[in-house]
C-alpha cells in the first residue's frame, strides 16, 4: 500500500502539471488566484487540493504557480510548485 504522503507527493505533481497548461499569459491575467476545491486521490479517498498563482519575488515579474493537495482526516498534505520566468 502506497503511504498517504507519498500518493498525495504524485497528485500534487500531477495537479502541477495541469496547473502549468495555461500560457504565461493566460496566467498573467489571472494572478493573484486561487482556489480550492475537493477531489479524490488514486486510493479513492478524498481530498482538498488548492492551486496559487502569485507573483513571484524573483525573477521580477514572475510567476509562483502552487499546488497543494490535503487530507483534512488524516492531516497530511503534499506541495508541489514552480516559478516561472515572464516571456521576452
Amino acid at each position: 500500500m502506497t503511504p498517504p504522503e507519498d500518493e498525495l507527493s504524485t497528485m500534487a505533481m500531477e495537479e502541477l502539471d495541469a496547473a502549468l497548461d495555461l500560457s504565461f499569459d493566460e496566467m498573467k491575467r489571472i494572478t493573484p488566484w486561487g482556489d480550492s476545491f475537493p477531489g479524490f486521490a488514486p486510493s479513492g479517498r478524498e481530498v482538498e487540493v488548492e492551486r496559487r498563482y502569485l507573483w513571484a519575488h524573483e525573477p521580477a515579474g514572475g510567476i509562483l504557480v502552487e499546488v497543494e493537495v490535503r487530507d483534512p482526516v488524516l492531516k497530511v498534505g503534499a506541495e508541489a510548485k514552480a516559478v516561472l520566468a515572464p516571456e521576452d
